[in-house]
């Protein structure tokens, strides 16, 4: 499993017109599963995420956690994200997830992250979705487990 996870200012995410999701200060998350992951990997990026120290102590290091800061989270699903792109000038999806499981995986990710973090915000799954952030750094990381 996949999460692009950029720190920011600010985020939203709006379908058909809608907002549907919008956060403060936090953590906007790109999401993706690949074929094979399970509920198991789900569950280890978002202790990951959950975990990852991005945000500003007093010494100015990174060293809080988004759960240190009480910051707030903006998923968003991203198949895109396991492209193949090796060969070529078209990406392969082929290491994407089934729909259904890209689907199932996201939601208990975002359910779990409910339970333990609280302050999320969602995109929706297999929706055109315009994407708007504030980028605070920037800060970027690519998180991956599952071993893909």
């Amino acid at each position: 499993m996949i999460g692009l996870l950029q720190r920011v200012r600010k985020a939203d995410v709006v379908v058909e017109g809608e907002r549907i999701g919008a956060i403060g200060a936090g953590l906007m998350v790109l999401v993706c599963a690949e074929r094979g992951d399970t509920e198991k990997e789900a569950d280890l990026l978002l202790g990951k995420l959950l975990g990852y120290r991005v945000f500003a102590d007093d010494a100015g290091k990174m060293n809080r956690s988004v759960t240190d800061v009480q910051g707030s989270l903006l998923l968003v699903p991203q198949f895109t994200l396991a492209a193949d792109t090796r060969s070529g000038t078209r990406p392969s999806f082929t290491p994407a997830a089934v729909p259904e499981d890209g689907r199932r995986l996201f939601d208990h990710f975002v359910t779990q992250a409910q339970a333990r973090h609280g302050m999320v915000q969602t995109g929706r799954f297999g929706a055109d979705m315009q994407v708007s952030l504030t980028n605070d750094g920037p800060v970027t990381f690519w998180l991956q487990v599952g071993g893909k």
